[in-house]
């Protein structure tokens, strides 16, 4: 036999027993024998390097460390679910698909658990894994296609015996750890001396996040695939029926998916995951539950950030009783004081809980908590657990009654209670948890991305008065790094490098850093957006002026004036010019026709995707708004439009189909 023969033999065999493993969930050989074949292949590889192939079964720990990922524009958003917290609430979601659809007809509905890990987009041409994503914002994810080769359950060519290729094909998947492979890799990390993950999905994501493929290799990461971004040449019906086709190319689904009639079957199966979320062999907090129906589901439409035809049904918070040992206060970034429970060690949700927040000194009064109480602890999903009730019965003599300090833990600087809130903040512009916070904040991934600057080594910047705020950072040369504990100097190389390329970024991420009260990601776009991404201009922006802006009401305008109030926020931020910080304008409009006007979108869009269509507002200077106001200039209703439409009636505004919604931005 032919060398080359041999090595298509060999990978055809590997091939088929990776399906038969993750696919079908029947190994027919033994993994010391699986072990064996992909010897045999990467010898003869060896031997013969002009036969390896990218997608070789050998190839997938190949690649080299990068120094940080790239970004994929996906081309259909990746959107998130909204969610249901009861029974009620899944009824309520199947009676307003019932009412836009104007049928009383039980909905067929296809219903999954729903996975703690992390949501990826993989992308075959040909049949041949050419990319693979984050999710991030939905629109724009990291590149992490070598670390993805690594996840065996991913196939790096479709099998196309059972179902024919197409040309391209994207896939939604979950990437996740399985219980025992987390207590496994828990297990080294400790052994080495390394911080164990959290939980579950900090294990898988971090692992994705790794930036040498040969680390994320050693985690045994899992993969199910549940969802299709673009797809060419394929006529469906049914989210089943693609599914089947996943399974046929190679892709692992979860076995658990049911296919049922009506939302009572939905929630009776809701109800089962529930009971036997203990059971299953990774960690899972609610199901999913979507539309079967292809065609109806492109008639409900989608909302901005959520398909219409799907939810996550949530499951109840998990409880345990434990010990309250001790209260401390813990200062925030914006100098708030909260009272934080240090607890006796608790499972909860496979996460060992050691602290719980008690929000403030009114809830601690109202539910009378005192230290040495036995409570009850609630943790959902990623939140922060938090006492539900004292149970007054165990109280014991010794039990002691809490008050916050009225002076700051970190800087005794006197603790104020602003009007109307109920939380005490310190007003020290230099408290040093103030400081500390502001700067993580200002480095993490949705503001300035500066890789490497952790929490430890901020808290050693600070401590050393290396830096005092945000714009310190742009100053710190690496001699400064160098001679701080466990710091040398490819590490400190890798972190001056870190801070120069983040001072190319964009006007919203910046704005984001800054860390002003009220302001989050999806408001520090839509400031981008109303002032062009002019720096100045939102300097010099009124109450009225802020306010005016869709989705800007007067406590975050309020919030924005107060900021800039305060001389020192206005320094900061110039400094961070001086220092070389530039903003970079992604979208440069050269025709601002549609300057001052607001779109609104509602319904399903048959001729252009919601992306496109708002980039043809947006590149004209337009705006596109989620929410009917006074200021709506025109509202695009689709077929199903509902509530926003009846409201633009009441408003007055012009509502236009897509036609007319074309020939709008063509005249304008």
């Amino acid at each position: 036999m032919k060398v080359s023969d041999t090595i298509k033999s060999l990978r055809k065999q590997i091939n088929d027993h990776n399906y038969q493993y993750y696919v079908l969930d029947n190994p027919i050989i033994s993994d010391g024998e699986y072990d064996k074949l992909l010897k045999e292949l990467e010898l003869i590889e060896n031997k013969y390097p002009e036969y390896i192939i990218p997608e070789s079964p050998t190839q997938r720990i190949g690649a080299q460390p990068i120094d940080s990922f790239g970004t994929v524009t996906h081309r259909i958003t990746m959107m998130s679910l909204a969610n249901a917290m009861s029974e009620d609430e899944l009824k309520a979601f199947d009676e307003r698909l019932k009412k836009r659809l104007n049928s009383p007809e039980e909905i067929e509905y296809v219903i999954e658990p729903k996975l703690d890990g992390l949501a990826v987009e993989l992308i075959y041409e040909n049949g041949i894994f050419v990319n693979g994503s984050t999710r991030g914002d939905g629109n724009t994810g990291e590149e992490i296609t070598s670390n993805l080769k690594t996840i065996n359950s991913i196939p790096l060519i479709l099998r196309d015996d059972i179902v024919p290729l197409p040309d391209l094909v994207e896939v939604r998947g979950e990437v996740f750890i399985r219980k025992q492979d987390f207590e496994i890799l828990n297990t080294k990390r400790i052994q080495a001396n390394n911080q164990p993950f959290a939980n579950a999905r900090n294990a898988a994501a971090g692992s994705l996040r790794q930036l040498d493929p040969k680390i994320t290799a050693t985690r045994s990461l899992s993969i199910y695939c549940y969802q299709a971004g673009v797809v060419d040449g394929i006529d469906l019906n049914t989210h089943s029926e693609f599914l089947e086709q996943l399974k046929g190319w190679g892709l692992p689904v979860n076995p658990e998916i049911k296919i049922v009639k009506g939302i009572e079957k939905a929630i009776q199966f809701h109800k089962e995951l529930e009971g036997a979320r203990n059971e299953f062999p990774y960690e899972i907090d609610g199901s999913v539950i979507k539309v079967n129906s292809l065609p109806i589901r492109n008639k409900l439409g989608t909302r901005s950030r959520s398909p219409r035809w799907a939810i996550a049904g949530k499951f109840k918070a998990q409880q345990v009783t434990t010990v309250i040992k001790d209260i401390f206060p813990s200062v925030g970034r914006t100098g708030a004081v909260t009272p934080v429970a240090r607890l006796e060690p608790a499972e909860v949700g496979g996460v060992t809980v050691t602290n719980a927040t008690l929000h403030n000194q009114d809830e601690i009064d109202r539910k009378d908590i005192r230290i040495g109480d036995t409570v009850i602890i609630e943790r959902s999903g990623d939140v922060i657990p938090k006492v539900i009730k004292v149970i007054q019965e165990k109280r014991t003599n010794d039990a002691k009654s809490y008050h916050l300090p009225d002076h700051c833990p970190e800087c005794n600087n006197e603790l104020i209670r602003p009007q109307n809130e109920v939380v005490f903040r310190c007003s020290n512009f230099l408290c040093p948890a103030k400081i500390k916070g502001n700067i993580k904040h200002f480095v993490s991934k949705d503001a300035l991305d500066m890789d490497g600057l952790g929490e430890k080594l901020i808290d050693q910047l600070v401590n050393e008065k290396i830096i005092k705020n945000v714009d310190d950072l742009f100053q710190i040369n690496k001699n400064q790094l160098a001679n701080l504990e466990r710091m040398g100097d490819k590490s400190a190389d890798n972190i001056i490098e870190s801070i120069n390329n983040s001072k190319l970024t964009t006007f919203s991420r910046f704005i984001y850093a800054l860390g002003i009260r009220h302001v989050g990601e999806h408001t520090s776009k839509l400031l981008e957006d109303a002032f062009d991404g002019n720096f100045d201009l939102l300097l010099e922006a009124s109450f009225e002026d802020l306010e005016s802006i869709d989705e800007v009401g007067p406590i975050v305008a309020q919030s924005i004036i107060e900021f800039w109030n305060v001389d020192s926020n206005k320094q900061i931020a110039n400094n961070c010019f001086e220092f070389g910080l530039k903003l970079e304008r992604k979208n440069k409009k050269v025709d601002q026709i549609l300057r001052g006007k607001t779109f609104v979108f509602t319904g399903s869009l048959e001729k252009f995707t919601r992306k496109t269509a708002k980039e043809m507002v947006v590149n004209k200077g337009g705006r596109v708004s989620n929410a009917i106001s006074k200021n709506t200039n025109f509202l695009v209703a689709g077929p199903g439009a509902g509530s926003k439409l009846e409201k633009a009636k009441k408003l007055g505004i012009n509502i236009i189909n897509e036609d007319e919604f074309k020939q709008l931005v063509n005249k304008y």
